[in-house]
């Protein structure tokens, strides 16, 4: 019975990606047009592994893609057009050595499927973005005439301005609060340690390498520890990691949090560094947040509910690398002759591509999305365990201030 229940579950997930695919097609309207008019299909892609097996039953259930990858989620932004072109690969197929080569070929194959159809600027997402090489020179000489760019300077930049939001809605200050940044040595991590650093925070980097902890502890003066056991007490947790040897769990939680507080989590990994399952085993001592995506009026889903659903998200907000490939194109649009942005290499993750990428972010009406935990709304960042005091502050996340956006 349950080989048969299991037959039946993958025949449903199979039909139902299908359909997905099949009505997202005939319902993309604004592509119809495009296509009267005779104007390109396409403006950016975002080409990406799926994230785990529960993405691969989501969007194919038993189906394969015979070029490799498939069309995923169609966005628009106010006359861009996006698309996702998922590689018939998952995050742990990049990390091993015998699948990665796969993994890339199914990428190249997708950019070249893509600039077919028009499109100007190519987001590397996710695992794919260190695929072709830090500087990613080899990718960038295969396809001359494409911007690339691995969407981590929008993403940190979002990703910040969430941080010290949340930072200052849970009274974290940098004189009375410790905070762990997981996966230090990352490029968000990273970025995560100077920054809060520079504010003044107490920062302690905890990972599984203690030769690239050791670094970063030279290079930061923060303290590191390699293992929840030895942590100490933390205040608030950013997580720019999903590795199986950090993540965070009930046990480890109870190991670092203050026991007279909740512990705040920011996750920006993805996946996600706590899943969900696990968050339900401690929502009483947890207030999480998914961070580093970006929210726009004007962002558009073909399928609308149902496909940012899919995707994991909520109606205006896509990943930050997502709305940094977007705003990219618009800007390269509206000035085609300024070479200065087709210049930038993308692939560096700095103060100053994140300068341009916060001005371009105001001038196209992109800011960090109200806080919310796995599409829920974070109706409070109260801390204390004493619930029956907390107060709900229903609108406190409803505008938020401009020079939220101007942190750097």
């Amino acid at each position: 019975m349950t080989r048969i229940t299991r037959i039946l579950s993958e025949v449903m997930h199979t039909l139902l990606g299908f359909l997905w695919r099949f009505f997202a097609a005939l319902f993309d309207w604004r592509l119809i047009l495009r296509v009267l008019a005779r104007v390109k299909r396409l403006d950016v892609v975002c080409v990406t592994n799926m994230r785990d097996a529960f993405d691969k039953k989501l969007f194919l259930g038993n189906y394969k893609p015979p070029l490799g990858h498939f069309n995923g989620p169609r966005f628009y932004l106010k006359g861009t057009s996006g698309r996702t072109r998922a590689i018939c690969s998952i995050s742990e197929d990049i990390l091993r050595a015998n699948s990665q080569q796969i993994a890339k070929e199914q990428c190249v194959s997708a950019i070249e499927y893509c600039q077919e159809k028009g499109a100007k600027v190519v987001l590397l997402a996710a695992s794919t973005k260190r695929m072709f090489g830090l500087d990613g020179k080899e990718i960038k000489d295969m396809f001359p005439g494409l911007l690339f760019t691995i969407g981590d300077n929008g993403t940190f930049f979002l990703l910040l301005s969430e941080t010290l939001r949340a930072f200052n809605k849970s009274d974290l200050t940098p004189e009375k609060s410790r905070i762990c940044v997981i996966g230090p040595y990352g490029f968000l991590g990273e970025l995560m340690v100077k920054h809060l650093k520079e504010r003044g925070f107490k920062v302690v980097g905890l990972g599984s390498s203690i030769s690239r902890l050791e670094t970063m502890r030279k290079k930061y003066g923060i303290e590191i520890s390699d293992s929840f056991e030895n942590l100490g007490k933390v205040d608030a947790i950013v997580a720019c990691t999903h590795s199986s040897q950090v993540r965070l769990t009930r046990s480890r939680i109870e190991l670092i949090r203050n026991p007279q507080k909740k512990l705040l989590v920011l996750d920006v990994s993805e996946p996600s560094n706590m899943v969900k399952e696990e968050f339900n085993r401690c929502k009483d001592i947890v207030i999480r947040q998914d961070a580093g995506n970006g929210y726009s009026p004007r962002l558009k889903y073909v399928l609308g509910a149902i496909t940012y659903k899919m995707f994991r998200l909520t109606r205006g907000v896509t990943f930050g690398c997502f709305m940094e490939a977007l705003v990219w194109h618009k800007a390269i649009k509206e000035d085609p002759k300024d070479d200065s942005l087709t210049n930038l290499n993308l692939f560096s993750v700095n103060d100053e591509n994140m300068g341009i990428i916060s001005k371009l972010f105001a001038k196209y009406d992109v800011r960090i999305p109200y806080p919310r935990n796995f599409g829920k709304k974070v109706r409070s960042f109260n801390l204390s365990l004493d619930t029956t005091s907390e107060i709900i502050d229903q609108d406190y996340f409803e505008e938020v201030p401009e020079d939220e956006l101007k942190m750097l």
